[in-house]
């Protein structure tokens, strides 16, 4: 079995966390237990900021390093701004709103969801901060199950055995 926790980012002013989004992050950093294996940021500042705040908060050793995986971030982000404008909050309305960009972008964030727990060995842990409807719609590529809205700071727990996976909201 494989684990992969998603996590989006604490507050955030534009690309920068908030006092609060640092605060948020390193005590969730302090709830945490064990080692990861992949540790894995979308690249944006708030993003990486988040996860360097968690590993702040964890204060022990993660041998494996942080990386950047640009496959966890749209590449249409103002049109997932105009449709979010348009009233979208969940991933069924989204849906409803502009198809298309919901199907080609699950499509593309769910193949870099797998290519992440792909890279886990057996038995292994990840932990990837990102972004919303980002992480509802991944979800959805890879596994077909819709997940609710995830807030600032939370986040789901993907695991996959032999091929199927389990989705979880992460409790914190």
């Amino acid at each position: 079995m494989k684990t992969l926790d998603l996590v989006r980012h604490t507050d955030a002013e534009g690309d920068v966390l908030t006092r609060a989004g640092v605060r948020a992050a390193v005590e969730m950093g302090g709830r945490l237990a064990g080692t990861y294996d992949l540790l894995v940021s979308s690249g944006a500042q708030r993003a990486t900021q988040t996860l360097a705040c968690i590993l702040a908060g964890m204060g022990r050793r993660q041998p494996s390093g942080v990386t950047v995986d640009v496959g966890l971030r749209s590449t249409r982000e103002q049109r997932w701004f105009e449709v979010a404008g348009s009233g979208a909050r969940d991933l069924e309305a989204f849906r409803a709103a502009d198809p298309s960009l919901v199907e080609e972008e699950a499509e593309a964030l769910g193949r870099s969801l797998g290519s992440l727990l792909e890279s886990l060995p057996p038995g292994g842990r990840g932990l990837a901060v990102g972004h919303s409807p980002m992480i509802e719609v991944a979800v959805w590529g890879l596994t077909g199950q819709a997940v609710p809205p995830v807030g600032k700071g939370e986040g789901v727990r993907i695991q996959e055995d032999e091929g199927r996976y389990s989705v979880e909201p992460i409790r914190r």
